[in-house]
């Protein structure tokens, strides 16, 4: 699989989820300074919810630039033969019941993309799984928090 490519994906989603956000950042702020938003009682609260909701998303974005020039700037050469999983690797999970690929990225875990019709799912080296990962390889057993039997995994890339 190509490692450049899943990489340019989740870039383009997370640029996608930005330019959402800053949007969403900049009609919060538009609401939180508007006449209509002044305040009409000391109860009312809206231009200055208005205008924290703003600056929440104004730190997402900001989380979300870093992630995207972490992933610009991560190194996505393929892997030599008995390496140890690190961030940028692309692992295959093997257990009785199903095979499973995942790419450790620099943050923004979560994400599943589809390439080529294989289903990849994004995690850190602070998630869950990834603690188990980090530091493996191929050959290893991991068992994945939750019921199950232990993984194997089968290739790193």
């Amino acid at each position: 699989m190509d490692k450049a490519a899943l990489r340019q994906a989740m870039v383009e989603r997370l640029e996608a989820e930005l330019a959402v956000l800053v949007a969403a950042a900049n009609t919060s702020k538009d609401e939180a300074t508007d006449q209509e938003s002044r305040q009409e009682g000391k109860y009312d609260m809206r231009g200055q919810s208005a205008a924290y909701l703003a600056a929440g998303q104004a730190k997402l974005a900001t989380e979300l630039a870093e992630a995207i020039a972490a992933y610009r700037s991560l190194s996505v050469a393929p892997g030599s033969a008995g390496a140890a999983v690190a961030i940028g690797s692309l692992v295959t999970l093997e257990s009785p019941r199903q095979r499973t690929l995942y790419f450790i990225g620099p943050a923004r875990g979560g994400a599943v993309l589809d390439l080529g019709g294989a289903l990849v799912t994004v995690i850190t080296a602070l998630s869950p799984v990834g603690r188990q990962l980090v530091g493996q390889r191929a050959g290893s057993a991991v068992k994945l928090p939750g019921p199950g039997p232990a993984a194997t995994i089968a290739a790193v890339d």
